[in-house]
């Protein structure tokens, strides 16, 4: 037999008579060899890591949009580095190419303007309508109700609240849009008037007591309340 036949084959160890393997290339030590019948991989194959499908009335791409438009990212702003979201830098760089008179910035940098203008017009007229609409309809209820005897809940917002700049065309609320602010402004509308009882009997009081640091005091302390009250809810 010849040298390489004797390499391949289990020799016998002459002590105890097992059969002995020579470790090498394809050759493990038979403690690290696998079993027959029993799988190297009892847990299987991992599998692949796969993104959840979206539900139907998920729109994931409108998210992410939203989500890489509104990225903070860093850019230079002239000798400094500044922090903005992605779609302002991506503006800017379109208003820069069309300043440098890049024809194909400049057509798309102000049909984009254009269009947002439109947009913004439109929604101001709308909302312009709708207060307008709001205002008269109910200042019209509120005097039926007052000529007939009526009593029933004020509107939220009362139509007083709804203030409307014919000039300009803004519209402004002073007052609670909600019940739960209603709620919480019918509360500092009663503190301000306790404040205003509070102060006029202790100028009454130290009329009497004009030395009284205690009563001047507390004038004052009502005064802040009755401005920081005043504030929110002007007169």
């Amino acid at each position: 037999m010849d040298d390489s036949s004797r390499k391949d084959s289990p020799s016998t160890d002459g002590n105890q008579g097992t059969p002995r393997y020579e470790v090498g290339y394809c050759k493990p030590p038979t403690t690290t060899r696998f079993q027959k019948g029993k799988s190297g991989s009892p847990r299987g194959r991992p599998k692949e890591a796969k993104d959840k499908l979206p539900a139907i009335n998920e729109e994931r791409m409108k998210s992410i949009l939203i989500e890489e438009a509104y990225r903070a990212i860093k850019v230079r702003d002239g000798s400094r580095e500044v922090t903005i979201p992605m779609i302002r830098a991506v503006v800017r760089s379109m208003a820069l190419a069309a300043v440098k008179g890049q024809a194909r910035s400049q057509r798309m940098f102000t049909a984009l303007l254009q269009a947002t203008e439109k947009e913004r017009k439109t929604e101001h007229d709308l909302t312009l309508e709708t207060a307008i609409e709001y205002k008269t309809q109910w200042e019209d209820e509120l005097e039926r109700r007052t000529a007939l005897g009526i009593v029933g809940p004020d509107p939220i917002p009362h139509p007083d609240d709804v203030i409307i700049n014919v000039k300009t065309g803004e519209v402004h609320i002073t007052g609670p849009v909600t019940k739960q602010e209603k709620v919480k402004w019918d509360r500092l509308r009663n503190r301000k008037h306790e404040c205003l009882v509070e102060i006029r009997e202790l100028k009454e009081l130290q009329k009497e007591m004009p030395d009284d640091k205690f009563i001047q005091s507390e004038i004052e302390f009502e005064q802040r309340i009755y401005g920081i009250i005043s504030k929110v809810i002007p007169n």
